[in-house]
């Protein structure tokens, strides 16, 4: 399979889930600033999970750049990850819709966690099929980053059925972690266009 289709058939899904977030965001019922502050927690929520789709779609058109070729097994650990980010949404209206409550917090959480989870065997396929010497596998390294994000992920979800907003902040600072993309793949793509 050409990789292109790949990329655009992701593409397309991740643009989807934006779509599906930002429909979520309604319109205040009166028309005072004032009543923006009912919709305050559905935007910070929808902001929060757009810079999560960003993250993964920056880094995802890197993963995909890096492959030498595509084949089944690849296709099939891109749908897995493409499931767990279609979750985004509705964890995100959930969360937004229920002022943060610690259920919710934990759910998004979770789905945060598999989707990180689906990401690292997307990864692991793509080194599998080019080998331990290939570009990615070099550009990847140990993968501390994304041990240290797992690791996160996982202590936010057991605090936050005691502390929900900890476990936000710890969602924040994953974020921030990912925010600029991986520029491990990044330079090495670089290099190798030179």
């Amino acid at each position: 399979m050409n990789k292109t289709r790949l990329e655009a058939f992701s593409d397309g899904v991740l643009a989807i889930i934006i779509t599906i977030m930002v429909l979520e965001l309604k319109v205040p019922e009166g028309e005072h600033f004032s009543d923006l502050l009912t919709l305050f927690p559905v935007f910070i929520s929808y902001v929060l999970s757009f810079i999560y789709v960003g993250i993964y779609w920056n880094n995802h058109h890197h993963l995909l750049q890096s492959a030498s070729k595509v084949n089944g097994r690849i296709l099939w650990a891109n749908l897995h990850l493409l499931f767990w980010l279609s979750l985004i949404p509705a964890s995100t209206g959930w969360m937004g819709e229920h002022d943060f409550a610690k259920a919710t917090v934990t759910v998004y959480g979770i789905v945060l966690f598999m989707s990180a989870i689906a990401f690292i065997i997307l990864q692991t396929t793509i080194i599998c099929i080019d080998g331990e010497k290939s570009f990615l596998a070099e550009a990847v390294g140990k993968d501390e980053k994304g041990k240290l994000s797992q690791g996160l992920y996982l202590t936010a979800i057991i605090v936050s059925f005691f502390y929900q907003w900890v476990s936000l902040a710890i969602y924040l600072i994953v974020a921030m972690m990912w925010l600029i993309p991986d520029s491990r793949i990044e330079k090495k793509i670089l290099n190798r266009e030179k």
